[in-house]
């Protein structure tokens, strides 16, 4: 019934398998690889016919995590997979990103690449073992794909890259100072294709050396899927590129010197409406059956592309009028939002980012239900898109791929300089609003986070800046190499290369390219380019904001507290009744962990200091030779109790409560009655011996102490 074929390969300290022909036999392509016993299964299934009308090319990739991968059953009411996690949505990105440019130019038939994680060992991440699976599926199921691809994760610890360290190992890695990068890789044969990364300010040498390792390590894992693909692949998809030559020469004829004109306009608004006029006029000029040609809107681009390029790598000449290597006109505002607990409007040439922080408590964190685990955030950051930023009207509506692709990059730029949650346990949000677009707004959130946060005074232990690089690279091999690109640069370059970090390191580094041909060269004079645009941008920064500020008044005050674990149970109480008593008798937030550590939250100090107060009092043990203030709660015939330290009592002795012989502790004491005692010690029982004579009731002061004194 099955014609199965399977390969496998030692991969670092774990074996890879690729199987197909047993499963899902009516798709084009499907495959089931499998690491260690993470396996995940790709699906990929063509249209044999493009939609009339398709100008752009109608790819789709869906990732998805089946809870029973990992033996658990999904939270919620219904008890079922719902709509895609922030991880699915990010790493449906991370296998887009490197496959997409490498169909066939011109094949815009529609495309379905469908990964189903199966099963998780909780070891290794499924988001790897999707990326080879949907690459070994598309390069068996006919479609014109030209890898295939491979990625692989790389970490760094003490100065060693590490080839696909564990889930574990990737968890937090703030809390971690040991592992200092989280980089994924996707490369052909020849070339990188995708980068994406968290680093903790490592230096361009060692980013670049961690790119190259990976890309060495997947070397094999390529050579593997070919060897499936030589057994198994069907038959290529019969199609041949369009040639829309002719047409091509027509519009370029009719409009290449509009275009240049329109290209030539600084402003984007102006250049945009100047672009869309040359369109209409070179449109107008064409016959009818080359306005009725299906290539026209490529030929269009291509005249665009053509025209922006050459000015670039020819002339060093940008749209703008820039140097390639200059930064555009930066302008930094911070507390500019009063009821705010932190606010930063970053504006870099046409690009402008609006970006609030808030602070919360413990009980604001973001509570994440993964597959290998459920566990909390305390940093949050957001990126919103609206369509008035690029003037548009649009839809608005929840936050697509694109806003939660922007918003991870920013917040893995700012993770690596958070201060630890022991030192700073508050939760923080950072919400950026993109308010102008041209080129590169998730770096400008990058940048306006950073003073959004030092201006509500989080401790961060240095500035971050962000900075995209662009890259026009020729067919006779010349290129340029763009810093701060425009949106333009963006679409007709031939790379997006994002660089964010301190003075002293990266923190985090994306790279899309488009051509299958860019050298180690090229990418570490990016990367020296990108170094020197960041340190420009962080010293615009600093004429705006150096250091945290203080801490706004509307902000909440957190106390943090160590209790003893074996001492939780009495904080909290019977069905959480004392804890519940401190919180409304002091009127301050109280959030306790398994750890013993108590965090006190309220706008109010005086409130957090007198639930500090019965926190301590519940949990801390009475000093020997210490003297307390007291109430008497019980009068007997041999002495009176004193509840003298929370809600522990003592006994002071009928002896011990003045110098001289009385009948009954009622001569001088009844309850209710404060008193100052002094802690004697304990008995054989451990019971708690108290004395009032010793101490001068009015003063608090132990009068033993003062007749010595008086006899020396």
């Amino acid at each position: 019934m099955f014609n199965v074929t399977t390969k496998t390969m030692q991969w670092g300290e774990e074996t890879l398998t690729l199987e197909t022909g047993k499963v899902a036999r009516q798709a084009d392509g499907t495959v089931i690889a499998t690491l260690g016993e993470t396996s995940v299964m790709a699906n990929v299934t063509y249209a044999r016919e493009q939609k009339p009308g398709q100008d752009f090319f109608p790819l789709t990739v869906h990732y998805q995590e089946k809870y029973y991968a990992a033996g658990k059953i999904p939270g919620g009411f219904f008890k079922r997979e719902a709509r895609p996690t922030e991880k699915e949505t990010l790493t449906a990105r991370l296998i887009d990103r490197p496959i997409r440019p490498l169909f066939v130019p011109g094949f815009k038939n529609e495309v379905l690449v469908m990964c189903t994680v199966l099963s998780h060992d909780l070891v290794n991440d499924p988001d790897i073992v999707a990326m080879i699976a949907a690459s070994a599926a598309l390069t068996i199921s006919g479609v014109p794909f030209m890898g295939p691809i491979a990625g692989a994760r790389v970490g760094y610890e003490d100065g060693e890259y590490i080839l696909n360290p564990t889930v574990d190992d990737m968890q937090d890695l703030r809390l971690n100072p040991e592992q200092r990068l989280d980089l994924v890789v996707a490369g052909t044969k020849d070339a990188v294709m995708m980068v994406e990364s968290e680093a903790y300010e490592l230096t361009e040498e060692e980013m670049l050396g961690a790119v190259t390792f990976a890309h060495e390590q997947i070397q094999p894992v390529i050579d593997l899927i070919v060897s499936l693909a030589e057994e198994t692949a069907k038959e290529p998809f019969d199609f041949t590129p369009p040639d829309y030559s002719d047409l091509y020469a027509a519009v370029k004829a009719a409009g290449e010197e509009k275009m240049r004109a329109a290209y030539a306009i600084s402003d984007k608004q102006e250049r945009v409406a100047a672009v869309g006029a040359a369109k209409e006029e070179i449109i107008a000029s064409l016959t009818e059956e080359q306005r009725d040609d299906s290539n026209l809107s490529s030929a269009l681009k291509k005249l665009e592309s053509v025209v922006l390029r050459g000015d670039v790598v020819k002339n060093g000449r940008r749209i703008d009028g820039r140097a390639l290597d200059q930064v555009r006109a930066i302008e930094c505002q911070t507390g500019l939002l009063p009821r705010t607990h932190g606010s930063a409007l970053f504006t870099r040439g046409e690009t402008q980012g609006l970006v609030v922080t808030t602070l919360g408590t413990g009980d604001d964190e973001q509570f994440i239900d993964a597959l290998h685990g459920n566990f909390k955030s305390n940093f949050l950051l957001h990126y919103n898109f609206p369509p008035y930023s690029v003037g548009e009207v649009g839809r608005v509506g929840s936050p697509g791929r694109r806003e939660i692709g922007h918003g991870k990059l920013a917040w893995r730029a700012l993770q690596a300089v958070l201060p630890a949650p022991t030192d700073f346990p508050y939760t923080i949000r950072v919400v950026s609003e993109i308010t102008e677009s041209n080129g590169s707004s998730s770096m400008a959130s990058v940048c306006g986070g950073s003073l959004s946060m030092m201006d509500a005074g989080v401790p961060l232990k240095a500035p971050v800046a962000g900075v995209a690089m662009g890259l026009v690279l020729e067919d006779d091999g010349s290129y340029g190499i763009l810093t701060d690109i425009l949106g333009d640069e963006d679409h007709l370059g031939d790379m997006d290369f994002k660089v964010a970090g301190t003075e002293a390191g990266i923190t985090s580094l994306q790279m899309d390219i488009k051509v299958a041909g860019i050298t180690p060269e090229i990418m570490k004079s990016a990367l020296a380019q990108a170094k020197a645009g960041r340190l420009h941008i962080l010293g615009e920064m600093a004429k705006s904001l150096t250091e945290a500020s203080e801490f706004s008044q509307h902000a909440p005050r957190i106390e943090t507290m160590q209790v003893p674990t074996d001492k939780i149970r009495e904080v909290i109480g019977s069905g959480g009744k004392v804890i519940r008593e401190i919180v409304e008798v002091s009127g301050a937030k109280v959030d306790i962990n398994d750890d013993g550590v108590i965090k006190i939250a309220s706008a109010n100090g005086e409130a957090i200091q007198k639930a500090y107060d019965m926190i301590y009092a519940i949990v801390a043990e009475p000093e020997e030779g210490a003297v307390y203030t007291g109430k008497v709660v019980k009068i007997v015939d041999f002495g009176a109790f004193v509840n003298f330290f929370g809600k522990r009592d003592g006994l002071v002795h009928v002896s011990q409560i003045e110098n001289r012989r009385l009948n009954h502790p009622s001569d001088v004491l009844k309850e209710g009655q404060e008193v100052k005692v002094k802690l004697l010690g304990f008995d054989d029982r451990g019971k708690v011996r108290l004395s009032m004579k010793v101490v001068d009731q009015e003063t608090g002061e132990e009068i033993v102490a003062e007749k010595k004194e008086d006899a020396e």
